[in-house]
């Protein structure tokens, strides 16, 4: 009977360089997945930080260089401005109204502290005109308008319609992009004075009604501290946040993937986005308009 030599790598047995193999195997293991997952999170902050905001620059230099295309698309430019106007009006108006009112009485209930009473209509004009009706109105814009026009043309990118077009040399700028952005800036206006309007005449009622206030003083106090260039900032506002709202929604629909959830995802983001980048543009407008233009003394 021959004696076989078990050699220490063998069966039931585990060789020193086995152990330092298996272990070193671990170790690379664990360290090329801790790289993977380091890469994983700086790609992600590297995209947030500069490959989003890049594509979005560079659509709006696409889209502003296809709006000097002719011919421009009356046709898709009236359908969207109906279309927004239909889902906004009656939402802005029932926004307008209370907000119009908790301006009128937190500022009336300051005010009559102060013994000022019949500046309650100067300073409702001053807080609803100039910084207000532009907020609700782009709220609403890119709530409603904004969150609906991206998730047509995600739909659209879903169903690979724009790549059909581009095949086909048809600009989804030109032809999808340029008449949604005008249309949102174009009702943005009107929805600005309705905001506008409609508030000033909540403040009025919650003041005559609420505050004991005097109709006469509140109407007569209107351009004691307000001026027009408080109502052309409000609609130059207006008009750039339509823009905006307009652009974003174009840019995450032109890119959802994932199929009906990825739509989803880019509705969202619209909303968010939209919301934060109007915010920024109206501190910005709001401080270069106060060191330019000087406020009217009373």
């Amino acid at each position: 009977m021959t004696n076989e030599s078990i050699t220490p790598g063998g069966i039931g047995g585990s060789s020193p360089s086995g152990r330092s193999t298996s272990r070193r195997a671990r170790r690379a293991g664990g360290g090329g997945g801790g790289a993977a997952a380091l890469r994983k999170v700086s790609d992600g902050a590297v995209n947030v930080a500069v490959k989003e905001p890049g594509r979005f620059f560079a659509l709006c230099l696409d889209t502003f260089r296809a709006i000097f295309k002719w011919p421009f698309q009356w046709r898709e430019f009236i359908e969207q401005s109906w279309f927004i106007v239909s889902v906004t009006v009656i939402p802005t108006m029932l926004v307008a109204i209370p907000f119009g009112g908790i301006l009128s009485l937190q500022v009336g209930g300051l005010i009559r502290q102060l013994g000022a009473q019949s500046y309650t209509g100067a300073t409702a004009v001053v807080a609803i005109v100039r910084e207000a009706s532009p907020l609700v109105t782009s709220l609403l814009v890119a709530g409603a308008a904004g969150s609906a026009m991206c998730a047509d043309i995600g739909s659209r990118k879903i169903r690979e319609e724009i790549d059909a077009m581009e095949v086909l040399g048809i600009n989804p700028l030109h032809r999808l992009v340029v008449p949604r952005m005008f249309a949102c800036a174009f009702i943005a206006l009107f929805l600005n004075g309705l905001v506008s309007v409609v508030g000033l005449i909540g403040g009025y009622v919650f003041n005559v009604m609420l505050q004991n206030g005097t109709p006469g003083a509140y109407l007569a106090s209107f351009n004691a501290i307000a001026q027009l260039p408080d109502l052309l900032q409000a609609e130059f506002k207006a008009f750039v946040f339509g823009i905006t709202a307009g652009l974003v929604a174009a840019y995450k629909g032109l890119n959802a993937k994932g199929g009906p959830k990825g739509v989803g995802d880019a509705v969202n983001q619209t909303v968010v986005i939209t919301f934060m980048l109007l915010f920024v543009e109206n501190f910005i407008i709001s401080t270069l308009y106060f060191q330019f233009v000087p406020s009217k003394g009373m």
